[in-house]
């Protein structure tokens, strides 16, 4: 490219910068920092105290704003379950169901989860990673949020 052409290729708004799922303490460290672009997903994974097996609570980047999608439970163990009118239940043909179609805005695109122990688990996982939160902050007050992925921006140098 001859003259700003490639200076100029550097200011494009890029499609698709979509946003990133962080994982915040009370005193504002960042634990977890998932890139989750516009129209993908992440879910929230966890085993369940009493049981043992999987649950996975869903979301997606929807324009921005974080949407609770669908649960997998493989049973219709404690505190879980499907109320009606909140998505449909549908079985996942190995004894467990999903919830699907909860579409569910979450309220200023964040919520408080306090992970349990290692024996539960409590995990962020999509496409561009996994990260334990039980792993790094057992008990402690996370606040999980959909937040606008930084703009990316050219190096700059003070004169």
């Amino acid at each position: 490219m001859a003259g700003g052409g490639l200076l100029a290729l550097l200011f494009l708004p890029s499609a698709g910068l979509g946003a990133v799922l962080t994982a915040t303490l009370p005193d504002g460290r960042e634990i977890a920092h998932l890139s989750v672009p516009e129209g993908s997903g992440w879910c929230v994974l966890w085993r369940h105290s009493v049981k043992g097996f999987e649950v996975k609570d869903c979301y997606e980047n929807r324009a921005g704003h974080m949407v609770l999608v669908r649960s997998h439970q493989p049973d219709f163990a404690a505190g879980l379950g499907h109320w009606i009118g909140r998505g449909r239940q549908v079985s996942d043909g190995a004894g467990g169901y999903w919830i699907e179609d909860i579409d569910e805005p979450v309220p200023g695109d964040a919520y408080v989860l306090r992970p349990g122990t290692m024996a539960v688990n409590h995990r962020l996982k999509a496409a561009s990673g996994e990260v334990s939160l039980s792993a790094l902050a057992t008990h402690a007050r996370v606040t999980i949020a959909l937040e606008p992925a930084p703009p990316s921006s050219p190096e700059t140098t003070d004169d």
